[in-house]
């Protein structure tokens, strides 16, 4: 698994509808992709916002990194909507999970 870590601000007076549409296209291309496994966006009281994403591979999530119209919303990103941004791309060194209704559970890895 290979977890991508997008840490952004916007820029001043963005056109929220346009970055919403742009969003929801994202995330409408990249969870068909073969490989996707999830999608969570979180917001600071600060303004930072926070996007974690979950490939199965390196091989999938470069699929998506190069998918043409995700490269022109990237384009998009730098030149209408952030301020700045910064990207994370990690691998798991463990993975646990814990569930209530089945118990402590081996680890995943």
């Amino acid at each position: 698994m290979v977890v991508i870590v997008f840490r952004a601000r916007l820029r001043d007076g963005v056109d929220a509808e346009r970055l919403a549409a742009a969003g929801s296209r994202m995330y409408e291309l990249a969870s068909a992709m073969p490989g996707f496994l999830s999608y969570k966006d979180y917001a600071a009281e600060d303004g930072e916002s926070l996007t974690l994403i979950e490939f199965a591979s390196p091989e999938t999530l470069a699929a998506w990194r190069d998918h043409p119209e995700h490269v022109a919303v990237q384009r998009q990103g730098r030149d209408e909507f952030f301020a700045d941004y910064r990207i994370q791309v990690c691998e798991p060194q463990r993975d646990y999970r814990y569930s209530l209704a089945e118990g402590r559970l081996p680890p995943l890895d």
